[in-house]
């Protein structure tokens, strides 16, 4: 059975039974049958579940290995956690995201206005809130607001210029002020595409020069008191833990010598995110490298040691992650719509009377081929069809020729395929990379996995059925925008396999897992292709409850949002039809009817079943 690297990516929140794929929660419902349930409601086009109780064990996750590991070696400092919006600010996602920290007082962090407002209006019991990024006056403003209201708000400052803006606004503003973070510029890397997140010329943060210029301001400032807090961030995705280790040891000296400094308020170390999620279907391709547990035992060791060496208070420690809360809540299911096959059947043979001899000799190859000679039969096919094309070029043969030895390459391949499939041959990966299945799945690459088309970011994917039955199918995947790119070819070194199918008899749903953190927020309506529907999933001992169902958007919705008057563009059509000499009079109404029901529609393609 191919478990499709479940056992890898999955973290026990998904297995197969019964040939399924299942939540591995309460009553284990297959994905498919809530996919059915759905559907049944008339919802067509690609699917994305949320299943709120992924978030929760997320979150109890990290604060149970930080509690573990500050008892283990007896750390006096604290830890708070705050949920990184830029992340996922769907509501549906937030709203699930705080009432499942709300024990463990899980804040959020905003890096622009609009996610400053959401963390001030959805944040509960008081938990910590910090604003990133680059901030004017306004953003400022809204900060003291915030504090005013009586939240626990953190602004980290990323340039001297901010830092003035706040003093600005404290003189201005009765109290209370908010507290101050100043974001610090490493000489430490990340790794991989985020690496320019940390390092010397990094987009944010204060050199150490800047630091001592802020510390002056603000006790010239009487801000002094409000300064609680240093951050730093070396990028997402940090899959091996030594360079979040080196980093740490430089922002922990840094801390240090700011309380030397006369920074006695100064209690905190936000070690911003990159906490890593394991997104391999093979053990070949994993990329992380350490565990949470050793996350966490890493960061308290190294601070304690610091702290201790230098003789002064043991910091607070918050972190920033936010992929790893977010990533494994989310799963795109979408229909395989149609197969584009490049195969070829017997049918499709044209044999002359009198054939050029390398047909004649792939002919008597595919009638004789066998698991004995399989691979030999193979290796003279693909030459055998190598030839004849350099033929065809030249003159030689024609393009019935051509056709005939195309037919028997691919029917030979296929067959010795089959016959081999069972043999751990390594070159039939490249070999079946030539005979590939396209299948054209219903849902936008841009839309709902735009990491993969701009970072080549593979996320696990895998068919809901089937499971007992060995996929013999190299699949490449094609979405339903009018884009070339909107592919994920098939990869010898990453295969995905599939099941062959007959799409007139039965539906066949693919899964794209760990799809909850970044991909929503930054898709792209390419081709006009909206969110897709969603719905949050909550399971119990019993069954299930669908909840929070959103259809994707209405074609009108989608003009609309990019300022089309939707009305004007409803009276052209009515009036074009009412006035087109090719309608019957008495079909005009019922073509206008239509046309209102297609606009009211989402833009995915619509299956018979």
């Amino acid at each position: 059975m191919n478990n499709y690297g479940i056992d890898i990516w999955g973290d026990d929140n998904f297995i197969i039974e019964d040939a399924l794929v299942k939540v591995n929660s309460g009553s284990k419902p297959a994905l498919l049958s809530i996919v059915k349930e759905i559907r049944t409601q008339g919802k067509r086009g690609p699917l994305l579940l949320r299943f709120p109780h992924l978030i929760k064990k997320q979150i109890e996750s990290i604060f149970q290995n930080f509690q573990r590991a500050k008892e283990e070696l007896e750390y006096q400092g604290n830890f708070q956690a705050v949920f990184p919006l830029k992340v996922n600010q769907f509501p549906n996602f937030v709203k699930a995201l705080t009432e499942a920290g709300s024990n463990y007082n899980y804040g959020l962090e905003a890096g622009s206005k609009a996610e400053l407002l959401i963390a001030m209006s959805h944040n509960k019991n008081n938990a910590p809130i910090t604003v990133n990024g680059f901030k004017d006056k306004e953003m400022v403003e809204l900060g003291f607001i915030s504090a005013l209201m009586g939240e626990d708000i953190t602004l980290t400052i990323e340039g001297i210029n901010e830092l003035e803006t706040i003093i600005e606004v404290a003189n201005e503003k009765p109290s209370p002020t908010p507290y101050i973070g100043l974001r610090i510029k490493l000489h430490s890397l990340g790794v991989g595409v985020w690496a320019k997140s940390g390092g010397i010329n990094s987009k944010f943060g204060l050199t150490s020069t800047e630091l001592i210029k802020a510390i002056a301001l603000l006790k010239e400032s009487n801000l002094l008191d409000k300064f609680t807090m240093i951050h730093f961030h070396i990028g997402s995705q940090i899959t091996d833990i030594g360079y979040l280790k080196k980093a740490i040891r430089e922002a922990g000296n840094i801390y240090t010598d700011l309380v030397k400094l006369g920074a006695h308020n100064l209690n905190t170390i936000n070690l911003g995110g990159g906490l890593a999620v394991e997104y391999a279907q093979n053990s070949d391709n994993r990329k992380v490298k350490y565990s949470l547990s050793e996350y966490a035992n890493d960061i308290i060791f190294m601070l304690d040691t610091i702290a201790k060496s230098k003789k002064v208070k043991a910091p607070d420690i918050l972190i920033e992650s936010g992929r790893y809360v977010a990533a494994s809540h989310a799963v795109l299911i979408a229909p395989v719509f149609e197969l584009v096959s490049e195969g070829y059947l017997e049918s499709d043979l044209s044999l002359k009377a009198c054939n050029p001899p390398l047909i004649e000799e792939l002919n008597d190859l595919y009638k004789n081929i066998n698991a004995r000679n399989a691979l030999e039969y193979l290796h003279d096919a693909l030459d055998h069809l190598n030839s004849l094309l350099t033929l065809f070029d030249l003159g030689y043969v024609d393009l019935l020729d051509r056709s005939n030895s195309e037919v028997l390459g691919h029917l030979i391949i296929k067959k010795s395929i089959t016959l081999l499939q069972d043999q751990n041959y390594k070159e039939l990966l490249h070999i079946q990379n030539m005979i590939q299945e396209k299948y054209l799945i219903n849902f936008s690459m841009f839309q709902s996995m735009p990491d993969f088309w701009g970072l080549n970011q593979n996320f696990p994917i895998m068919p809901l059925s089937k499971l007992d039955i060995k996929p013999s199918r190299s699949a490449t995947l094609w979405d339903v925008t009018c884009d070339s790119d909107g592919e994920i070819a098939f990869d010898p070194k990453n295969p995905l396999f599939l099941h062959s199918i007959d799409l007139k008899n039965e539906e066949y749903f693919l899964g794209f897992f760990l799809v909850g953190a970044y991909q929503e927020v930054l898709g792209m309506d390419h081709n006009l292709f909206a969110h897709p529907t969603e719905a949050t999933v909550k399971i119990n001992d019993e069954g299930y409850l669908i909840e929070n169902v959103i259809e994707s958007a209405s074609i009108l919705d989608i003009l609309d949002n990019l300022n089309y008057d939707t009305l004007q563009i409803q009276k052209i059509l009515k009036d074009k039809i009412t006035s087109s000499p090719l309608i019957p009079d008495y079909l005009k109404v019922k073509t206008i009817n239509s046309l209102e029901i297609f606009l009211g529609e989402n833009g995915y393609l619509k299956t018979v079943k």
